[in-house]
């Protein structure tokens, strides 16, 4: 099992989160935490054994803990896999990662839904047997529309968690806080420096010596959400746009997969506009 929680710092929090496992037999396997002396707020994440001990039965329990230290928390089976939706446009190298890296068993995730503003023959080279395709096109008068049926087919899907792999539509603000923490989004730089159209042109005209990606949670604030992970690579005065490009793709593939995987296995919680990220 896997409880995370964040709360207002003050004494106790540990001891109560670990007299409550040891009382009904669990067994804590790793146990990270930190204090944010400048919000003071707690965050912890805990795995434990459970002595087969019914996750509904522990929450149960555990609620009481929650109201008194006004927790936000939860309690997962981390055998049961989270629904995913993906959201993909033209460019297929995030897609196409994401599903290789499901089908190998490194995304411990069950992929309800790739969706596509293009037609499936876009994505030509990727296998998508077996994983329902939607195509739902958008133009400048149907945005609305379109939106509604990406929020119907979370809703029939039960999508737990949505993934923009380089999907070129800008959320509405309505749908963006729908998905508020539970939607991720690759941007092709290393934010918050060279926003918007063509970032590879700018940093080339610019004469940068690294590039990075950058995967964040969605909010009505354009490429403003909560910083899951970034990454960077050195380049160099020989580099030219479709080069970075390319390096770019690289960059993009790793930190989108493991911004995914870190959410599913609940080492991401929310602190305002960042994040603290318990990795491995």
């Amino acid at each position: 099992m896997i409880l995370t929680l964040s709360c207002a710092d003050r004494p106790g929090i540990v001891s109560r989160v670990a007299n409550f496992l040891f009382e009904r037999g669990g067994n804590i396997l790793d146990a990270q935490q930190f204090g944010d002396v400048e919000t003071g707020r707690f965050f912890m994440r805990v795995v434990f054994e459970a002595s087969d001990r019914p996750v509904e039965g522990l929450r149960e329990a555990f609620a009481s803990i929650g109201a008194e230290f006004s927790m936000t928390w939860t309690i997962r089976d981390p055998r049961v896999r989270r629904k995913v939706m993906i959201l993909a446009s033209q460019a297929d190298h995030c897609l196409s990662d994401l599903i290789w890296r499901w089908r190998r068993g490194e995304l411990p995730m069950d992929i309800r839904a790739v969706v596509s503003n293009h037609p499936a023959e876009t994505y030509s080279s990727i296998d998508l047997s077996g994983l329902p395709f939607h195509h739902l096109p958008v133009g400048r008068d149907t945005k609305l529309e379109q939106e509604s049926a990406i929020w119907a087919l979370i809703q029939a899907t039960g999508a737990e968690l949505v993934v923009l792999a380089r999907y070129m539509q800008i959320l509405s603000d309505g749908l963006a806080a729908k998905l508020e923490g539970r939607c991720i989004n690759i941007h092709h730089s290393f934010l918050p420096g060279f926003k918007g159209a063509r970032p590879y042109h700018q940093a080339h005209a610019r004469g940068v010596k690294v590039i990075g990606a950058t995967a964040h949670y969605v909010t009505a604030d354009l490429d403003e959400g909560p910083i899951i992970e970034q990454d960077v690579e050195r380049i160099s005065h020989r580099d030219t746009p479709a080069a970075l490009i390319r390096k770019g793709r690289d960059i993009e593939r790793r930190v989108l997969a493991r911004a995914v995987r870190w959410h599913l296995e609940d080492r991401v919680l929310l602190n305002g506009a960042k994040t603290v990220v318990f990795t491995d």
